[in-house]
């Protein structure tokens, strides 16, 4: 692909063109489920892209100056008359020598069968006849791009888990997929995060609302975080949780969880759980976690 860009003296550099893979397959056969683990894995994807558009996005990509280096589009029968433009857009990539990837996902009729009906939902092409019907006309319509297919995956005995599992070993290579944590203090008065994995509870600990030089401050405070941590298991409780927290992110990593949201709760959520929130954050980022700490209810006050 002949595309460029210019460096910071004007001097016309040849851009390089992203990796690119194509998720398809049956409906219900868990394109989703590979799309999102595609992501998790710092792809850029995008999801029912009309397929005459995927050498368009190749390009906007290789503009990207590096930011962009691998694409993901997830293409499927949803793009209706747009999907008869594939194979024209995949010999389009060809001649410009884009490195692509097809990955096909797979599923016999009994299983997409259970799962439409689990999720009441009509296949995207039964019309006003039965979920056989739609899945039979996706299948006559899949055939050619199944059958060239660089990776088909069949789906019908493997759960969400188990399919993250084999796109990971396709795509991480040598890297473990990362876990991304989310360390949330909270005021338990203004109720629980509805979004949290887990919550942690620090009322158990002195509340420094009851110290009057304290009282104005935060957790953020030094001398508010100090007092925390001088209360009579603070500092145990956080080497525990630690630990505790190091032993569940092994299992979320094995079961192909990406993301977990701890909450770290007192009265308000202005001194105890921000400072063991702040101390909580820096522990998991040390053993390599990719953490944000936020503070939901300070400053509700």
């Amino acid at each position: 692909m002949s595309t460029g860009t210019t460096n910071e003296t004007g001097e016309a550099v040849e851009a390089a063109i992203p990796e690119l893979v194509i998720i398809s397959g049956m409906s219900g056969a868990g394109r989703s489920t590979a799309a999102k683990c595609l992501e998790d894995l710092g792809w850029f994807v995008v999801d029912n892209l009309p397929p005459a558009l995927i050498p368009t996005m190749v390009e906007l990509g290789a503009r990207s100056q590096g930011n962009v280096a691998r694409i993901a589009v997830v293409v499927d029968v949803r793009g209706r008359r747009f999907f008869d433009n594939l194979r024209e857009s995949l010999a389009d990539l060809d001649a410009k020598e884009v490195t692509r990837r097809v990955v096909f996902l797979e599923s016999s009729d009994e299983a997409l069968v259970r799962r439409f009906e689990s999720v009441r939902r009509p296949h995207p092409l039964q019309g006003d006849g039965r979920i056989v019907d739609g899945i039979e006309a996706e299948r006559e319509l899949l055939r050619e791009l199944r059958g060239d297919a660089d990776l088909v995956i069949d789906t019908s005995s493997l759960n969400v888990h188990e399919l993250r599992a084999k796109m990971d070993a396709q795509f991480a290579g040598d890297e473990k997929p990362e876990l991304r944590a989310t360390v949330m203090s909270f005021g338990y008065k203004y109720g629980l995060p509805v979004d949290a994995d887990l919550v942690v509870d620090c009322r158990f600990l002195p509340n420094p609302h009851w110290v009057p030089e304290l009282r104005p401050f935060t957790g953020l405070n030094e001398e508010v975080s100090a007092y925390v941590f001088n209360q009579p298991g603070a500092k145990e409780f956080l080497d525990r949780y630690t630990e505790l927290l190091q032993l569940i992110a092994a299992g979320y990593r094995r079961e192909g969880k990406r993301y977990v949201t701890v909450a770290v709760g007192c009265t308000g959520g202005k001194h105890r759980s921000v400072a063991m929130s702040e101390r909580l954050g820096a522990r998991l980022a040390s053993e390599g976690i990719e953490t944000v700490v936020v503070h939901r209810d300070m400053g509700r006050e």
